[in-house]
């Protein structure tokens, strides 16, 4: 499973489109086939495939589809009709007010190019261009904007963290080096790498596609690149600007346990017609979390090396069908989190190349407490400090369980699930912590 969340709203001014930079990294708007960069045949497929698809087709909507400028598709088009391959199914009173279909000579063409690819979506934008991008908007580029310490501190206020463990994240943020968070499960591990990447700063473009070697490579993804906020004053800036990118917040990129071998390379999908994209592919310019290290369906062994070699260099090898290879840019933030022993999972040479280490593990009892209000503000349950203290004496003190960053979340959620089943609004009490304690961690109540 691929996963990724929204900024908090004290960032989200940082991964706004607002900014020039944006616009001036985008390549400009195709006026013709050959700025597109792509052949005019693959150009030509795509547009038949959307009219056989669609039927009655408005230009605009052709255009949309395509993420294709007007005066692209009329090239295509006006030699579509000189083929008798399409004819003019309704215009209006302006020159763009015009739907199109195909003829049964365009019908005939579209199944041929159906058989050859079935793929229907925007135009893919050639490797080079890519590759000139993702360098352009890296976050090691020159005078990248990176997070400073108070930033980070600010950021952190609420993990308790001590100080020089936020200096570590914070020289791996700021260097782009691998980071490996390791403790137990509960611990915080997976919050804290989700928070370091959405203080990832900038939006930044992704394509939708790709072509590599006329394979069509399906990059974005909506739910891994979200777009950052709207604003209209870029809006001028964006129509000049080539749609078949699109602005998103610096993804990042969860993967788990369900991560397979399949998943380390490209997957062709035959239904759609189109190669999808690997993680770290997905993960350009943002941040790749490799979340349960050691417990993936694939050897940990071959997974690092998959990864760990690429990362130093900054290019990945994709194996392309037919047994090709391109390179490609691998230029992510990799974090990866285990709550096994870094020594059984990791070995000496790997150890090595991962830039730095952090523990994650129990938190002081004040920095618990400040925890477990703010959980209680964000859910809005009153939180009795007498309650507190009996999670934190009694409960935690009893059971000798540790004061992990993960309990709070999850009591107060079985808190708000028992209020909710009796009707009553939840509140932090003796009580109901011992509810949802017990409901928790299976232990028996006293008689």
């Amino acid at each position: 499973m691929i996963e990724t969340l929204s900024p908090p709203a004290e960032l989200r001014a940082r991964t706004s489109p607002d900014d020039p930079a944006i616009a001036s990294i985008l390549p400009r708007q195709a006026k013709s086939v050959r700025d597109t960069g792509l052949e005019p045949r693959l150009v030509t497929e795509l547009v038949v495939k959307v009219l056989h698809a669609s039927g009655k087709t408005p230009l605009p909507v052709l255009s949309g589809k395509l993420k294709l400028s007007v005066s692209v598709l009329r090239e295509v088009l006006n030699q579509l009709m000189s083929e008798q391959q399409i004819e003019v199914a309704w215009c209006g009173d302006s020159d763009i007010d015009v739907q199109y279909q195909l003829t049964a000579l365009g019908h005939k063409s579209a199944a041929e190019y159906l058989q050859e690819s079935r793929y229907i979506g925007p135009a893919p934008v050639p490797l080079a261009v890519y590759k000139s991008v993702v360098e352009r908007q890296s976050l090691r580029a020159p005078g990248a904007e990176r997070i400073g310490r108070a930033e980070l501190a600010a950021a952190l206020a609420d993990d308790g963290l001590d100080l020089a463990v936020r200096d570590i994240l914070g020289a791996a943020l700021h260097a782009q080096r691998a980071l490996l968070l390791y403790g137990p499960s509960g611990s915080g591990k997976t919050t804290l790498a989700r928070k370091l990447g959405r203080l990832l700063q900038g939006a930044v473009a992704v394509p939708y596609a790709v072509l590599v070697e006329r394979q069509i490579i399906l990059v974005h993804d909506p739910l891994v690149h979200l777009a950052p906020p709207p604003l209209p004053r870029l809006q001028d800036d964006r129509r000049s600007c080539d749609a078949r990118w699109a602005i998103c917040q610096r993804p990042v990129v969860h993967v788990g346990t369900s991560l397979t071998r399949d998943m380390l390379d490209l997957r062709h999908d035959s239904a759609a017609g189109v190669l999808r994209a690997p993680p770290q592919l997905q993960a350009n310019n943002g941040m790749l979390l490799v979340d349960d290290v050691g417990r993936q369906r694939v050897p940990v062994a071959e997974m690092l090396n998959r990864w760990i070699g690429p990362l130093d260099q900054g290019t990945d090898q994709l194996a392309l069908p037919g047994g090709h290879t391109e390179s490609v840019p691998f230029d992510a933030a990799v974090v990866f989190a285990t709550n096994l022993p870094p020594n059984d999972v990791f070995d000496e040479a790997v150890m090595r190349r991962i830039g730095y280490k952090v523990q994650v593990g129990a938190l002081p009892e004040q920095a618990y407490g400040a925890l477990v209000r703010r959980q209680c503000r964000l859910r809005g349950i009153d939180c009795d400090e007498a309650a507190l203290e009996h999670l934190v004496t009694r409960l935690h003190g009893a059971s000798g369980r540790a004061l992990l960053a993960g309990t709070p979340h999850e009591l107060l959620g079985h808190v708000a699930d028992f209020a909710s089943f009796a009707g009553v609004e939840p509140r932090l009490t003796v009580a109901a912590l011992d509810q949802a304690w017990h409901a928790m961690f299976a232990t028996c109540r006293n008689p």
